[in-house]
């Protein structure tokens, strides 16, 4: 697919590691002006970033004063803004019983209220030549999981933000989508959770056996491959897209894989 995203500004949130990197990258070498927020900033990506002109900025989304620093960082050279990537996200493996207050509201802040931040800052700056928001949502905001019942509610809530927000600003020729990833190598999500299993290899086994594709390739999705699909729905390309949410899951969000013979 051939892009060109010269002269467009770009703003992703979560981008100094996995899914969000990716993505900054990806926009910035098809020739976006991208700028990246994160609560953690990391000196190793200075190299990196610097080879595609990539600016950082400390930015926590739960922050309304950080959010509006972060946008207005970015719209300074050119006034405008053209693509807003809602990419940070937190999780949580805890049932409901044992879920505290200052935990529920954590995950849903940084996943759910730092999208409507965002969105909030951003969306006057994209008038009047529309724009596009990608939300990063999850499987589990398809098919809730036992296992992690808050993270899927506020993945939940960012597939419904995404298509409210699609049908409100479709006549201000914004476009808002959501990918919702399977298990994702290399992500900052995906090694903690791996860190804090007892057998690693067992639970990568695991991650991979959930999904049907997983299990053919005998691998997790690549970081790479959601920034390939975030590429394509911040093109023109796409400009027929919106209030689509987009499964790269390995079919883990279709039910139980078939069983395979021995």
């Amino acid at each position: 697919m051939t892009v060109d995203l010269t002269g467009r500004t770009a703003v992703v949130t979560g981008g100094s590691a996995g899914i969000g990197r990716a993505i900054a990258c990806m926009l910035a070498s098809h020739g976006a002006d991208t700028y990246i927020g994160d609560r953690q900033l990391n000196a190793s990506n200075d190299e990196l970033f610097a080879k595609w002109n990539i600016t950082s900025r400390e930015c926590d989304v739960t922050d309304e004063a950080n959010v509006n620093g972060l946008i207005n960082h970015a719209i300074t050279a050119s006034g405008k803004l053209d693509i807003l990537v809602n990419n940070a996200g937190v999780g949580l493996e805890k049932q409901i019983p044992d879920v505290s207050l200052d935990e529920w509201e954590h995950v849903i802040g940084v996943n759910v209220t730092g999208i409507f931040l965002c969105c909030k800052h951003a969306i006057p700056y994209m008038h009047p030549a529309g724009g596009s928001i990608i939300n990063i949502a999850s499987n589990a905001g398809i098919l809730p999981r036992a296992h992690d019942p808050v993270y899927s509610i506020s993945k939940g809530s960012v597939v419904a933000l995404t298509k409210s927000l699609a049908l409100c600003h479709s006549i201000d020729k914004i476009r808002v989508n959501a990918i919702c990833p399977g298990p994702v190598a290399d992500t900052n999500m995906i090694n903690e959770q791996l860190d804090a299993a007892d057998d690693r290899d067992a639970a990568i086994e695991g991650l991979i056996n959930a999904s049907p594709l997983a299990q053919s390739y005998r691998r997790m999705g690549t970081p790479d491959e959601i920034a390939m699909a975030a590429l394509y729905l911040a093109s023109d390309a796409a400009e027929m897209v919106t209030g689509t949410i987009l499964a790269i899951d390995g079919g883990k969000s279709l039910g139980v894989p078939p069983r395979r013979a021995a």
